[in-house]
């Protein structure tokens, strides 16, 4: 499919439809995505007028024991949740699915007609969306100063889903106990929340009779170059081979050469010569990398537009758009300088083509909007990543990752010996600009903080996990190439959904609007198998 409009254009959480990824983040995205509204389909209700938004006060500082957090507080804050007990009878379960990193109402559309939905439904129980502290409304402190985020750690997170289970008052339910352990608590979440729902049943398996992680990244690391891994391995193959040598030919140019006249005239030809630095340029060039885990099976969500329109530029064979046949010579000789004189004749087509996809997608909309080049795409600005204020959401998922998660997604981390699918340019030091002008912080990670619940190796009864085939997340899962394989149980299920990208199974559809492709077999089985062993593990509840 070839781009010939322009278009809309992820991190574990995907932004807002309509807005893009970038390896790293540019200034502007990060407004973008800290005012992005919720998408819904036209043919759903908002389902934030079903469900009213409830606050419990939890405290702000469990661990009054630990350094780390002093000063400590003895203050409490409101934590939003959403619950639906259209289902529940006397004796069902309470089914928390966490929010993550990601406003607790975007999780909504699972509570109305997704996973949480589903398990509700098949166990006559309770649906609670929970909302994750310094996220959405649910914020502790006043500001989000790099001293008032000390109190946002998965540690503390986890206290809180343990505490929401032990003093929570449904409203309307005030005459049942439905408190744990009384009743089972079923934790479930995606990505982010998928491992933390695991953590969750390792830490607090009194309280938590049970969890299903989805897409978990249970495996911290710091250099997540990893994340293209399954790109390069499923993608479509012209479009990676061709990515890989064009991005080759950018780093020959930019590390290779080191020459500022060369430089220009890449730049140049890309329309992007008013981006100052050479690594925000590269960076624009990776853009569409985000539409893989953007694919999905639920067409409300899916966001894989950009990538197949993107492979569909490079992988032509011929010149989509007369406008860059003027480039013909400047390409080659960029091709020539990049390493490539022996294959301008193939890779020609797809650089003209790559091009004009940029010149759409990134450097007509940018000026559009009225802004430099700089402002549009790059990470480089102390002054930004200095505002603090409540307003400045953007600040809390960098805040962790800076701290205890990693996942920084270089291009320098690739093996000398294979090509890039991104810019080596994109190095860690690069990476972490964020961490180090946002919150003064300029060393690694503390992935020891999250892997001590086990990583890879994690396992315990009552605790399953799904997982993509396909998602670039993959390789921080249990289903990891890195991990040690297991036999699947009803007690700890290990389902890998074939073809499936991102915690595909949690997305759910109407009666109205399934067909005899949607959901997809894979997934459809996959969530026919978490209501039939979350059924079993019920069974076993003593109370």
């Amino acid at each position: 499919m070839a781009l010939r409009t322009t278009l809309g254009l992820l991190s574990l959480v995907l932004p807002a439809l309509g807005s893009k990824w970038y390896p790293s983040t540019p200034i502007s995205q990060l407004k973008a995505n800290a005012n992005a509204a919720s998408h819904l389909s036209k043919r759903d209700a908002d389902p934030e007028t079903l469900y009213p938004a409830h606050n419990i006060s939890v405290p702000i500082d469990h661990f009054h024991n630990e350094t780390q957090y002093e000063p400590h507080t003895n203050g409490t804050f409101n934590l939003r949740y959403w619950f639906d007990a259209s289902y529940y009878a006397p004796g069902g379960p309470v089914i928390v699915l966490e929010s993550g990193e990601d406003t607790g109402d975007d999780r909504l559309p699972y509570l109305q007609k997704g996973i949480l939905h589903q398990l509700a439904q098949a166990t006559n129980g309770i649906g609670v969306v929970l909302e994750h502290r310094y996220y959405g409304q649910s914020f502790p402190t006043p500001d989000l100063s790099t001293e008032n985020l000390r109190f946002l750690t998965t540690d503390q997170a986890l206290a809180d889903t343990a505490y929401f289970a032990q003093n929570v008052v449904f409203p309307g339910l005030e005459n049942e106990t439905l408190t744990a352990p009384t009743v089972p608590y079923i934790a479930y979440g995606g990505s982010y929340a998928g491992a933390f729902v695991a953590f969750l049943r390792v830490l607090y398996p009194d309280v938590y009779f049970g969890a299903i992680g989805s897409s978990g990244v249970v495996e911290a690391i710091w250099d997540y170059w990893n994340y293209f891994q399954p790109i390069v391995e499923y993608g479509p193959p012209t479009c990676i081979s061709n990515t890989q040598k064009l991005i080759n030919v950018v780093d020959n140019i930019l590390i290779g050469h080191n020459d500022t006249r060369l430089t220009k005239q890449l730049k140049s030809a890309f329309g992007l010569q008013n981006v100052t630095y050479d690594d925000d340029f590269a960076n624009v060039l990776s853009s569409y990398v985000g539409g893989w885990q953007g694919r999905n099976w639920d067409p409300a969500v899916d966001a894989s537009q950009s990538f197949y329109q993107y492979c569909g530029n490079v992988s032509a064979s011929s010149l989509l758009f007369n406008a860059t046949a003027q480039q013909n010579r400047k390409v080659q000789r960029l091709l020539k300088a990049g390493g490539y004189a022996n294959e301008t004749a193939e890779l020609t087509v797809p650089m003209l083509n790559l091009i004009n996809y940029i010149n759409v997608t990134e450097v007509q909309p940018c000026a559009e909007s009225g802004q430099s080049q700089d402002e549009c795409f790059s990470t480089h600005n102390a002054t930004f990543y200095a505002l603090d204020d409540i307003t400045q959401s953007w600040r809390s998922w960098p805040y962790q990752y800076c701290t205890q998660w990693g996942f920084l997604q270089t291009g320098s981390g690739f093996p000398s010996t294979e090509l890039s699918l991104v810019s080596r340019t994109l190095t860690l030091a690069y990476e972490s600009i964020i961490c180090r002008d946002a919150f003064n912080i300029s060393t690694p990670a503390d992935v020891g903080a999250i892997n001590k619940y086990g990583g890879f190796n994690i396992s315990y009864d009552r605790l399953a996990f799904l997982d993509g085939e396909q998602d670039p997340w993959r390789p921080a899962t249990v289903h990891s190439p890195a991990a040690n394989n297991r036999t699947s149980t009803t007690d700890e299920p290990y389902i890998l959904i074939a073809g499936a990208v991102h915690h595909w199974d949690e997305n759910g559809l109407f009666p109205n609007e399934t067909t005899a492709n949607l959901p997809p077999a894979p997934v459809a089985a996959a969530q026919s198998a978490e209501a039939s062993f979350v059924k079993q593990w019920l069974t076993e509840f003593k109370g």
